[in-house]
């Protein structure tokens, strides 16, 4: 009888992280909800996805028919946002772009993040040579700017959509890595995953059931902050020639075709910056909320 409680309070115990996650998040959308900026850049968000949904319901005109008698016109009624030099409503270019320039963000973010995740918990929870591997090639890819890593990867795979998403995703994978590898580092030393470790708990079942749920706040942050970077590099690299062929119609390859107009036709580069600072605004004020919220520290 005298021993009972402590076998009660032994399987307890492995509990307690549950629960605390479920008051973790409690607290953390009461703190969000709080936050104006946060929910600034959630309404923004939302906008621009819901315009990329819906931009063949919306688009008040073909974005790819050339109207070449209407070209460089300024924003009237028939085109809100003007024509470019082909004639094409630059609104209807504007939201059918948001579809590609929103889907690289995410897919490169989460195919970079997988892969980072992956090599992050492998090298904090084996540590050894493993660890001293995967982060001096994580070092090595860190001390090349993100444009030019991307820049070099598109340039040997060839200018393409697709091959935009993997070169922006491959630079996300050694930040991505560093962070969950400090994340699992923290957690591995607690207590209770020693406890699971002794009561014979395999490397996958501690890690995908006890680690990784406990290391998802610092996750989720940078994906949000990421998606912002990845919509500027995928714009950039289409500014470029490097990205996205005309006469798709997609944000970098707008501007890239308005620069020759900045004089004449000045709407054909303020509308599509306009966007691209827009969401990338929206994105970071979203972020920065979410650090915040998720923040243990922060008591307001």
């Amino acid at each position: 009888m005298d021993h009972q409680p402590q076998i009660e309070t032994m399987a307890v115990n492995p509990a307690r992280p549950e629960n605390s996650r479920a008051l973790r998040w409690k607290s953390f959308y009461k703190k969000l909800a709080k936050n104006k900026a946060a929910l600034a850049g959630a309404f923004i968000i939302l906008v621009f996805a819901l315009l990329a949904i819906f931009a063949p319901l919306i688009a008040p005109h073909n974005p790819s028919t050339f109207d070449l008698p209407n070209k460089l016109q300024p924003p009237s009624s028939d085109n809100w946002l003007g024509t470019d030099d082909k004639g094409r409503d630059i609104l209807s270019r504007i939201l059918y772009g948001s579809r590609i320039s929103l889907v690289v963000g995410i897919l490169s973010t989460i195919l970079g993040a997988l892969v980072g995740i992956i090599l992050g918990i492998v090298s904090g929870y084996y540590g050894k040579w493993v660890d001293t591997l995967i982060m001096r090639i994580c070092d090595v890819l860190l001390a090349f700017p993100g444009i030019l890593l991307a820049l070099a990867i598109v340039s040997v795979l060839g200018a393409s959509t697709t091959n935009v998403i993997i070169a922006v995703a491959f630079y996300a994978i050694p930040t991505f890595a560093r962070i969950v590898r400090g994340s699992t580092l923290t957690v591995k030393k607690l207590e209770y995953i020693d406890a699971i470790k002794a009561m014979g708990a395999r490397d996958t079942r501690i890690i995908f059931r006890h680690i990784l749920p406990n290391i998802m706040s610092p996750i989720i942050v940078q994906s949000t902050l990421y998606i912002a970077s990845a919509i500027i590099t995928a714009s950039a690299l289409s500014f470029l020639g490097m990205g996205t062929k005309p006469p798709t119609p997609e944000w970098g390859t707008m501007l890239a075709q308005g620069r020759s107009y900045v004089a004449q036709a000045p709407h054909l580069t303020i509308f599509p910056g306009l966007v691209i600072l827009l969401v990338v605004v929206g994105f970071n004020l979203f972020g920065d909320g979410l650090r915040d919220a998720l923040d243990p520290r922060s008591k307001k």
